[in-house]
């Protein structure tokens, strides 16, 4: 079942959105804006939730209120990886979510929190015991990424790849579980902490993995799960079938549907980070891909809007 909807992945981070074809932010902005309308349009009771920022930076959350983003969302939410990738300490967390509360009464989710276990599968278990000791309880979500980790074959989502050092590299070692499937020490810590704390799972198109997914989600007791519909993908051939039999998949779980990735042909720029052509497309996909998942009792007084097909 589709609780919530979020807008976009990480919209400050450049792996996921080009600064330089929107400096300001404005055209992000306004798509986010169109996107979290079409989705009240189609279900006022879907939760929508801003895309999690990463870094935490209040700047970025205070910019997004000025465009008045934060009237057509239900929620805003930060990514923290202070083991791996962040200039700050993990005891920091409190005050992290403080300087976003500063800037809006919005519930903050931490829609992804992650240790890597890059150097030593020990530190991913205290990483995760702590991780679970400042947070549950203080926020509404708290999303442990990731269930799995990253297969080295596929690549990992960034523009910096390999000049990261091991930071690149340190994305292949998020998971609970090995790129094998064989568990990490870290596992039964997690179990600890369900069903407070949720899984983030990104599951690529056709993943092979998506049924042994479920099967260990269940296992592990989670309730609530963030996955994404991508909106690139959805031009491949077949890519309903797709999505209707990952969101079959995981019917059972209370899911944070995240819609993102700009399809090459419509972007500014043929990449998945740039902002698209026609925003109102995107916005689009995102209604549709609720009627589909997640229909609710159509918000009459909004108006209907009609968008011309890519």
């Amino acid at each position: 079942m589709i609780e919530a909807a979020m807008i976009w992945n990480e919209p400050n981070n450049k792996s996921h959105w080009d600064p330089e074809l929107d400096p300001d932010w404005s055209r992000f902005a306004s798509m986010t804006i169109l996107a979290a309308d079409a989705i009240e349009l189609e279900n006022p009771a879907i939760t929508r939730v801003l895309g999690g920022i990463s870094p935490i930076d209040a700047g970025f959350m205070s910019l997004m209120k000025g465009y008045g983003v934060l009237d057509h969302v239900d929620a805003v939410a930060v990514h923290g990886f202070p083991l791996d990738w962040n200039l700050w300490q993990m005891h920091e967390w409190p005050q992290k979510l403080a300087e976003i509360a500063q800037v809006t009464d919005l519930p903050i989710w931490v829609s992804e929190a992650g240790v890597s276990s890059f150097g030593a599968e020990e530190v991913q278990v205290w990483g995760l015991r702590r991780t679970a000791e400042l947070l549950l309880g203080n926020v509404p979500r708290v999303q442990w990424y990731s269930l799995y980790d990253l297969p080295h074959a596929w690549g990992a989502t960034t523009r910096h790849r390999e000049v990261e050092g091991s930071s690149y590299y340190r994305h292949f070692y998020m998971g609970l579980l090995r790129e094998d499937g064989t568990p990490k020490p870290a596992l039964e810590e997690f179990l600890r902490h369900t069903p407070e704390m949720g899984l983030v799972q990104w599951f690529h198109f056709e993943d092979h993995r998506l049924d042994d997914a479920v099967a260990w989600m269940k296992r592990l007791g989670v309730t609530n799960l963030r996955t994404g519909l991508s909106w690139a993908d959805s031009f491949r051939p077949n890519a309903l079938d797709w999505f209707d039999r990952q969101m079959e998949a995981l019917a059972d779980f209370n899911v944070t549907i995240t819609f993102c990735f700009t399809p090459e042909h419509r972007g500014l720029q043929p990449h998945h980070t740039s902002p698209p052509q026609a925003p109102e497309e995107f916005a689009e996909f995102c209604a549709s891909m609720m009627r589909r998942y997640a229909p609710g009792v159509r918000n009459a007084t909004m108006p209907e809007r009609r968008v011309s097909a890519a």
